[in-house]
């Protein structure tokens, strides 16, 4: 009798030690991670640090799948370390990518600023080569649909300047390298055309 109450009792007490021993996933390093990666996407560390962004959320979506291979192991045969890592590696990077991200917005401004002065300068450039431009029978509609391009690109500056007081300064950005893009082209294909005048 003793004897059954003995194995009853080691009974107990092994199982009470598997049931400790088993590893848990480590829910508080997923929930430091999630809300690193929330805060850095509000400081908008998505836009002006994609790189780096999609870096740490690849990170923590790795650790996400590593925790569910684990979970769909035996109990006793889970180890979460791997993920622990990648969870680590989520939230040091997610937060060293914000405390970046006003230095980055400083760089892009600037940038714009930039680009905004070269648009100018340019749609001044092309606005030159219009009046030098040929204007024959066939190149009056071309010239004419290059003065509405014109005036659509010299209209996109408003919206540049709105984006740029809503501190939108990646927007402002690409609209502005668009325009710029658009008004080089228009300055070669007129420049060409004068070129060709002046051949003749």
């Amino acid at each position: 009798m003793l004897r059954k109450y003995f194995f009853l009792a080691l009974g107990l007490i092994l199982a009470v030690a598997l049931v400790g021993g088993c590893a848990k996933p480590p829910q508080q390093a997923v929930d430091a991670a999630k809300a690193a990666l929330d805060a850095a996407k509000q400081a908008e560390a998505d836009r002006y640090l994609a790189g780096e962004f999609k870096a740490a959320q690849d990170s923590l979506n790795a650790a996400m799948a590593e925790i569910e291979t684990q979970n769909s192991k035996f109990a006793l045969t889970r180890n979460y370390d791997k993920a622990a890592k990648l969870l680590e590696a989520a939230t040091t990077l997610a937060n060293n990518i914000t405390s970046q991200v006003d230095a980055k917005k400083e760089e892009v401004k600037a940038e714009a600023q930039q680009l905004f002065t070269d648009l100018q300068n340019g749609l001044t450039e092309a606005k030159a080569l219009l009046k030098k431009a040929p204007k024959g029978k066939e190149g009056k509609e071309v010239l004419e649909a290059i003065q509405g391009e014109l005036t659509t690109v010299d209209n996109s500056l408003v919206e540049v300047t709105d984006l740029m007081n809503k501190s939108d300064f990646m927007g402002a950005k690409d609209k502005l390298m668009a325009g710029l893009q658009k008004v080089n082209e228009i300055k070669e294909e007129l420049a060409q055309a004068i070129a060709k005048k002046m051949g003749k």
